[in-house]
């Protein structure tokens, strides 16, 4: 096979796009709006997932719960915070999300966004609710049933080993945190999707993580190697073109 490399530079908001892009191709996802069940938890990513899958904007400020903003962890104000997307073979869901977890079956998906990766796969969520939030909300019924839990996290969120850092958080027992303080729950069963992944699957190439950061406006970028035929590395470079340039998310 005559392989081409190249090099690409993803911004966090141009990852964010890249995943939208992978997750709604995922063939778990397209068989949930098809068939089945589909919830969109809240997130920055998943509101570009949910604006992709429905066709529609959608505020990514809005339809996030838990925030790291101006050098603090918080929350988005609760008042006018979206619910999350829940369709039902393909259709929105009328009634509250929850009503529609507890229908889930082994075909069914949900997907939650996350704030820390590790190299094993585990996926590492903040919760600065008491009770768990989210997660806690919905990892029984997901894990007694065998649904999907699909979890996109850009690689700018990869740190040593998400089971430690777990070890280091909790309400309860912070002295002090900048902002709400909060525990961590890691997800050992969920299909991670990274850039990485979005790549093989959109485009039939391989991917290495090579670098991260940057400055003026690239500041937690992520540097990627691709490798593969000519045309799925031109096919590569023409979907990171298509999210060059996505803006940064702050408040709406």
């Amino acid at each position: 096979m005559d392989l081409s490399h190249t090099l690409v530079v993803l911004t966090p908001a141009e990852s964010k796009r890249l995943l939208s892009l992978a997750v709604a191709q995922l063939p778990e996802v397209q068989h949930a709006l098809s068939h089945g069940r589909l919830i969109i938890g809240h997130g920055t990513t998943n509101a570009c997932i949910a604006q992709q899958l429905l066709g529609e904007p959608v505020s990514k400020w809005r339809y996030s719960a838990g925030v790291i903003v101006d050098g603090s962890l918080g929350v988005t104000e609760n008042e006018s915070r979206l619910a999350p997307v829940a369709l039902k073979q393909g259709r929105r869901y009328e009634g509250d999300w929850l009503e529609l977890l507890r229908e889930f079956d082994h075909g069914d998906v949900f997907i939650k966004g996350g704030n820390a990766i590790d190299p094993d796969g585990n996926v590492g969520v903040l919760l600065g609710s008491p009770v768990g939030g989210t997660v806690g909300q919905i990892l029984g019924i997901i894990s007694a049933r065998g649904a999907h839990l699909i979890a996109p996290v850009g690689l700018e969120k990869m740190i040593p080993d998400v089971v430690e850092a777990a070890r280091h958080c909790g309400i309860s027992r912070l002295d002090r945190c900048d902002g709400v303080p909060v525990g961590m729950a890691v997800l050992t069963n969920a299909t991670l999707i990274t850039e990485i992944e979005a790549f093989e699957l959109l485009c039939g190439v391989q991917a290495w993580h090579i670098a991260s950061g940057g400055i003026g406006g690239s500041e937690g970028a992520v540097t990627l190697a691709l490798s593969g035929s000519r045309e799925g590395v031109a096919k590569a470079v023409e979907v990171a073109e298509s999210v060059s340039g996505a803006e940064p998310i702050g408040r709406d």
